[in-house]
């Protein structure tokens, strides 16, 4: 399935842009006030965001939802997020979903753990919010053009 960009520049609206598409993405994140501020601060970029409190129900909707990519927490208690990736990795119906994992780990030898099992790539925490949907549409974009190349 193809995306396409998430806003375009549209003549009398009044922030200057108009959707041309919601992108649906999943944040899997155990805390309530980072699910509710990612979906506000998301939905403002053209992002559909469903949002799971745990691992368990992220696998769930990640099957029923297939979102365009997923925003997954790393450190959640009961399943943390490099078993929810490994589980979403090793599924055929989210094996090809994208995965941006949420830490505030900065050692390398952890990003290399993510990604070896399948991570796509990360964002870092703490995260302004008024910068976030900045961020991930550029994670976004980066993350199209370089599969288009492969």
């Amino acid at each position: 399935m193809s995306w396409q960009i998430l806003w375009k520049p549209h003549k009398g609206s009044e922030t200057g842009y108009t959707m041309s598409e919601w992108v649906p993405i999943l944040v899997i994140d155990d805390d309530e006030l980072v699910r509710r501020g990612f979906k506000r601060s998301l939905e403002l970029y053209g992002f559909k965001v469903y949002q799971a409190k745990n691992g368990q129900t992220g696998l769930k909707l990640a099957q029923e939802k297939r979102p365009a990519f997923i925003l997954l927490d790393w450190m959640m208690p009961e399943m943390d997020g490099l078993e929810v990736l490994a589980k979403l990795k090793h599924n055929k119906k989210t094996e090809q979903i994208p995965v941006f994992m949420l830490t505030d780990r900065g050692m390398i030898s952890d990003l290399d753990q993510a990604f070896a099992i399948g991570a796509d790539d990360y964002i870092t925490k703490p995260l302004d919010l008024k910068d976030l949907g900045k961020t991930v549409t550029h994670k976004w974009k980066n993350y199209k053009s370089r599969a288009c190349v492969r």
